[in-house]
C-alpha cells in the first residue's frame, strides 16, 4: 500500500464516507443497519472523528466526502441533518468535503436542497435510492434535479443492491430495483449540466453503469462498497481503461476501513501508476474541484 502513488503525500481522496457515530449508524441506520451488520458479521461500533481522522492519515488519504442521510419518509427513522454535516465539515475544514442529504419525498426537498448550498454552503447531495423508496427518473422529481442542476453542484447517487435490510422479512420494505443505474440514466440524459458520481459497482447491474458512464459525459462512478477483490471483473478492466479518467476511490467508510480497501486494491491490481494516480486522487480532484 505504500508503493501507491500520492500515499506519502497523502493526497489521496474517498469519495464515499459516513459517519462513524451514533447518528449515522444507530439512529438513521435503525433495524436495516442491524440486519446488514448480522449478515455479514460486522460489529456496529461507534467512535469518534479524531479517530477516523488519524486513520485515514496513517493510509495516505488528504480529504473525504462526508455524505448526508434523509430517508425519514420511506424508513421511519431520524436523518443525520445537514446542519450536523456541515457542523462536522467546518471542524475538519481541511479534510471533509460536506454533501447534504434531502429526502424527495418530504414537501420541502427542493427548499432544503437550497438552504443546503446557500446556507450551509455544502458541497452536493448524496440520494440513497432503495432506502429512500424513490424512482430517480419520476417525473415527480424533476424539479429537485433542475434546482441542483441551477445551483451548480454534483450529485451522489447509490449504484445497485443494498446490504440495508438483509435476509429481514421483506428487506424491510426497500425495493431493490430503485438502484438500477438505467433509473439514473435518464436523469443524466434531461439534465447534462448536472454532475453525477454513482456510487458503488452497481451490483448486479455493473454492465448497465458502466455503459452509462460511457455514454454519459456527466456520469461519474466510485469503486466503494466493496473490497476490490470482490469487484466484477469488467468493472477493473474498464476502470484501467476506456472509464479510468471516469472511475474514483471510495469505501463507504466505516463500513470498509481504508486501508484493507487499499490493501486489496494493491493486491488485486496491476494497473500502472498513471491510472493508479487517475483512480486514487486525480479524477476526485477534477470532479470536485479540487
Amino acid at each position: 500500500m505504500d508503493q501507491l502513488p500520492g500515499v506519502a503525500e497523502q493526497r489521496l481522496i474517498d469519495t464515499h464516507a459516513h459517519q462513524p457515530t451514533a447518528e449515522f449508524l444507530e439512529e438513521a441506520g435503525g433495524e436495516m443497519m442491524q440486519d446488514a451488520a448480522r449478515k455479514f458479521g460486522t460489529d456496529l461500533e461507534t467512535w469518534g472523528y479524531e479517530e477516523m481522522r488519524a486513520e485515514y492519515a496513517d493510509a495516505g488519504i488528504g480529504r473525504a466526502v462526508l455524505l448526508g442521510w434523509d430517508a425519514e419518509t420511506n424508513t421511519g427513522n431520524p436523518p443525520v441533518p445537514n446542519d450536523y454535516v456541515a457542523e462536522v465539515r467546518d471542524d475538519y475544514p481541511d479534510f471533509f468535503i460536506g454533501f447534504g442529504s434531502v429526502d424527495p419525498l418530504k414537501d420541502d426537498c427542493v427548499e432544503e436542497a437550497i438552504r443546503c448550498v446557500e446556507d450551509l454552503d455544502l458541497s452536493g447531495f448524496k440520494f440513497q435510492q432503495i432506502a429512500q423508496g424513490f424512482d430517480p427518473s419520476a417525473p415527480e422529481y424533476e424539479d429537485l434535479w433542475a434546482t441542483i442542476e441551477d445551483l451548480g453542484v454534483p450529485v451522489v447517487f447509490h449504484g445497485g443492491n443494498s446490504t440495508l435490510g438483509a435476509c429481514s422479512a421483506g428487506g424491510r420494505g426497500l425495493k431493490v430495483k430503485h438502484g438500477n443505474p438505467l433509473l439514473i440514466d435518464d436523469v443524466a440524459a434531461e439534465h447534462p449540466d448536472l454532475e453525477i458520481l454513482i456510487a458503488h459497482p452497481a451490483f448486479p447491474w455493473e454492465a448497465e453503469q458502466l455503459a452509462v458512464c460511457q455514454q454519459k459525459g456527466n456520469v461519474y462512478m466510485d469503486l466503494s462498497g466493496w473490497l476490490p477483490k470482490y469487484i466484477d471483473e469488467q468493472v477493473l478492466q474498464y476502470a484501467g481503461s476506456v472509464l479510468s479518467d471516469k472511475v474514483m476511490f471510495g469505501t463507504d467508510y466505516p463500513m470498509i476501513h481504508p486501508d484493507e480497501w487499499l490493501e486489496s486494491f494493491a493486491a488485486q491490481t496491476d494497473y500502472d501508476e498513471a491510472t493508479q494516480r487517475r483512480l486514487l486522487f486525480e479524477n476526485a480532484e477534477e470532479f470536485f474541484g479540487l
